[in-house]
């Protein structure tokens, strides 16, 4: 079973949909909460509609559309774990109030440290590790293609994988590049806060939790980059497993 699948047999509720939003680089759920996932659009026109059922999503219950997390179509699995997200009751109290840059910088002093994704605190994480290497689909300067990783990610003492890996179906190959005893940490607004993850060797999963979905579900319409929600309607949470002594995370918060 990979790790969407596991994801998906651990949602045992379902919810009504309260409305969904699609926008250029957010997708947004709200059925019991709100869940972000990023918008993922890949499509040539000759390919048909990407949302097949475009029109009549709010019309579907929110496990009906976590069901598109199998669709060929990647706008319709960032809806499918938009929906994930907004059903998810995340416990609270194996959580911290922590950014997952922080995380990274404070353990990886030093360390040699893969990154999956092109992240805002990339530079920060330069001056702090020892080497480091940026697998990005689409490389900017100083990146590495996205087919590096079976290079580089072995090499890696930490490994920091985006949510978005479930979106393009390299979440299980990633994963098992990694070594055993690299901290694994699985990161982004996409990333579902669900313990399934610590059966896959992830240490760590840094998430989102939406505070204000009528906020957020206007901005992500409007085109926000989440740089822009600037802490307004939306919480950064943390969650580690049992293995947290190795990074001295404190699971109380």
């Amino acid at each position: 079973m990979n790790v969407i699948e596991k994801i998906l047999q651990e949602l045992k509720e379902d919810a009504e949909v309260r409305e969904v939003r699609i926008g250029p680089f957010w997708t947004a759920v709200w059925s019991r909460y709100c869940g972000l996932s990023s918008t993922v659009y890949e499509h040539e026109h000759s390919a048909g509609p990407p949302v097949a059922e475009a029109g009549k999503l709010k019309k579907k219950s929110a496990l009906e559309l976590c069901s598109y997390a199998g669709s060929d179509s990647t706008l319709e699995r960032s809806v499918a774990l938009a929906a994930v997200n907004s059903l998810i009751e995340v416990d609270r109290s194996a959580c911290r109030n922590i950014n997952a840059s922080e995380l990274l910088i404070k353990h990886g002093r030093g360390k040699k440290i893969c990154v999956v994704g092109h992240f805002p605190f990339v530079p920060q994480l330069e001056k702090a590790a020892a080497d480091l290497w940026v697998l990005e689909r689409r490389p900017r300067l100083n990146d590495l293609p996205a087919d590096q990783a079976e290079r580089f990610l072995p090499q890696a003492d930490i490994a920091a994988i985006t949510g978005t890996a479930l979106l393009n179906g390299t979440m299980d190959t990633l994963l098992s590049l990694c070594r055993k005893d690299a901290l694994i940490v699985v990161l982004g607004p996409t990333t579902p806060l669900m313990p399934a993850w610590f059966e896959y060797g992830v240490d760590i999963i840094s998430g989102t939790r939406v505070a204000d979905p009528a906020f957020v579900l206007d901005m992500v319409s409007q085109g926000v980059i989440f740089s822009q929600f600037k802490g307004r309607g939306v919480k950064l949470l943390s969650m580690a497993n049992s293995a947290y002594e190795k990074t001295g995370f404190d699971q109380q918060g």
